[in-house]
């Protein structure tokens, strides 16, 4: 892909990803366009569908979340990479409330979505899990799926994403009992 139509697709995206966070999947594309910086016409040649912006607003936060863990681990002790990394998830979370109708929609164009969300997601959260147990910082029997699963319910019951972080704070500290350090 050329520089300038690379810069143009990132900044679809961009935009997709303000507007879909504050009014909804679907906003017309015009909004998304202007927000960009260009016409509709240049949103249809790199989104033909609107579930084509919507999978790579989702994917590109997916990546996002994903690559933090990385960075967290190599900035902080594992404990506290794998909770500052819990709490980066919980904000996914909360800004991917108006996609997850999208993407549970039945719509086919999202049918691997939710493979790539786990698989993406959930090798991350692994390594943050693996290294804190190998410290002894966290205890050494959870599994990443069932706790990104924990992490959502929590987050979908909180009313507010405040809440959400409180109660995601302290089933951190419930990792940390048992740890064996």
């Amino acid at each position: 892909m050329r520089a300038d139509a690379r810069r143009n697709a990132d900044a679809l995206t961009d935009a997709a990803k303000a507007v879909f966070a504050t009014d909804g999947v679907d906003v017309p594309a015009k909004v998304i366009a202007d927000r960009a910086g260009v016409g509709v016409g240049t949103l249809y040649r790199h989104f033909p569908q609107r579930s084509d912006l919507v999978v790579a607003v989702f994917r590109n936060a997916v990546d996002a979340c994903a690559a933090a863990a990385d960075e967290l681990v190599s900035a902080h002790a594992p404990d506290e990479a794998l909770a500052r990394w819990l709490q980066r998830f919980t904000e996914f979370i909360a800004t991917k409330r108006g996609l997850a109708a999208a993407l549970h929609s039945g719509d086919p164009a999202f049918g691997a979505l939710p493979a790539y969300f786990t698989e993406q997601l959930g090798g991350a959260l692994d390594g943050l899990l693996d290294t804190a147990a190998a410290a002894g910082t966290i205890r050494p029997d959870v599994d990443a799926e069932q706790l990104l699963l924990a992490v959502a319910n929590l987050c979908h019951g909180a009313p507010t994403a405040e809440q959400s972080q409180l109660m995601v704070g302290l089933l951190v500290d419930g990792l940390r009992y048992r740890a064996t350090a």
